[in-house]
């Protein structure tokens, strides 16, 4: 598996939805020691998971997280994913987005705020600072 740009296209983001596809692309991010992210569909509804783990000398500022935790608390209060979404801070988890276009466009909004461009992270997500 070819490691993803950054910051990644939406259509690049990995379907991690089947196990395997999962686990593939996990240890892609592993070997690579790169930020992992993907989006899976859970009974119809779509998620959106980056994580950290897999890049193990990769650091999060405090002004990426902060920026991160903000765009989370906005989506929960609008709604547009569940309020027992997680937000880090290495492993990030967005529950029960309706299209899988706006879990695309969020997970790669995340993969490039976790990579320090909070630009796509900003224009995703209204009241995030860029």
């Amino acid at each position: 598996m070819e490691p993803l740009p950054t910051p990644c296209p939406a259509e690049l983001i990995p379907d991690a939805s089947a196990t395997a596809a999962y686990n593939a692309a996990y240890k892609a991010a592993k070997e690579q020691h790169a930020v992992f992210v993907a989006i899976e569909c859970q009974a119809q509804r779509w998620t959106v998971k980056p994580d950290a783990l897999t890049a193990p000398a990769h650091a999060i500022s405090n002004a990426v997280y902060d920026a991160i935790c903000r765009a989370t608390l906005h989506l929960i209060r609008s709604r547009e994913i569940r309020p027992d979404s997680s937000c880090g801070p290495v492993y990030f988890a967005w529950y029960d987005l309706e299209h899988e276009h706006r879990a695309r466009e969020l997970a790669a909004a995340l993969h490039a705020a976790l990579y320090g461009n909070l630009g796509p992270l900003a224009q995703a997500v209204p009241h995030t600072p860029a």
